[in-house]
């Protein structure tokens, strides 16, 4: 059987993106999803995305890490997923979809896809670091010296260790860069490696330095390695509300793999 696929990529963060409007897609074969984004063997990706038929809104976004296990809300994907709707007919520049965090609304505004997040309510400043959930679970800490530091290494070793042992945690290194904009290296568990952006990372990474008085702006850009992002929220007593996070999201080939 030949498969029919997109490619999709926000930021660096790229997705092998299938119509499975028909649902022909067998999504319980973790060993096809893990092959398909295996940039030796397969086509390459850091997560596979199903567009799927809803009963009530736009349609529906399932989401699997590269590992072929489903996994917890992803940013960029969302965004990605967007766009790839918007190509085939199911939207025009506006959406609500369903993602495994509940609902999401998008738009569309000159080659810009803006998502809307989850509100926060929970933010756990551990003093070394902080902890928050925006869709995926984020431990955010700063280190002065980004450009050269071991994601990998350093973020393997936290995302495995307690408090988050197997299941792990998402790890995001930041560096200030001014009160508007902060450099953002992101550790993703079930890709287990540094990805090149991370949406609900930076999406963490804004809320976190707000929380944490190193900006008072709530319009932030955060610096990938794969571009720039920004993400918007407005703040409550308690938590923040109304968070979207803006940027690109481009395709960039279309083909079939038996």
């Amino acid at each position: 059987m030949n498969l029919t696929f997109y490619k999709y990529q926000g930021t660096g963060n790229d997705f092998v993106m299938i119509d499975n409007r028909q649902e022909l897609f067998d999504k319980t074969n973790i060993e096809l999803i893990a092959f398909l984004c295996d940039r030796r063997f397969g086509v390459g990706a850091d997560g596979l995305i199903l567009l799927e038929n809803h009963d009530t809104f736009d349609f529906k976004m399932v989401y699997f890490n590269a590992d072929g296990n489903e996994s917890s809300m992803c940013g960029n994907g969302g965004r990605c997923i967007t766009a790839f709707a918007n190509f085939i007919g199911v939207i025009n520049n506006e959406a609500t979809f369903e993602a495994i965090d509940g609902l999401h609304k998008a738009t569309i505004n000159k080659g810009l896809v803006s998502l809307q997040m989850k509100n926060v309510k929970v933010i756990e400043d551990h003093k070394t670091h902080v902890f928050l959930d925006t869709g995926s679970p984020h431990h955010v800490q700063m280190e002065a010296h980004l450009s050269h530091f071991d994601v990998k290494t350093v973020g393997r070793q936290i995302r495995f260790a307690a408090p988050y042992n197997k299941g792990g945690s998402n790890i995001n290194f930041v560096s200030k860069i001014s009160e508007e904009k902060f450099a953002v290296r992101t550790y993703e568990r079930g890709v287990e490696d540094e990805t090149l952006s991370c949406g609900t990372g930076v999406t963490a990474v804004a809320l976190a330095m707000n929380y944490i008085g190193e900006t008072k702006k709530n319009h932030i850009t955060l610096q990938t390695e794969g571009g720039d992002l920004q993400v918007a929220f407005e703040k409550l007593d308690k938590g923040y509300e109304n968070i979207w996070l803006i940027g690109p999201a481009t395709q960039v080939f279309k083909g079939t793999i038996e």
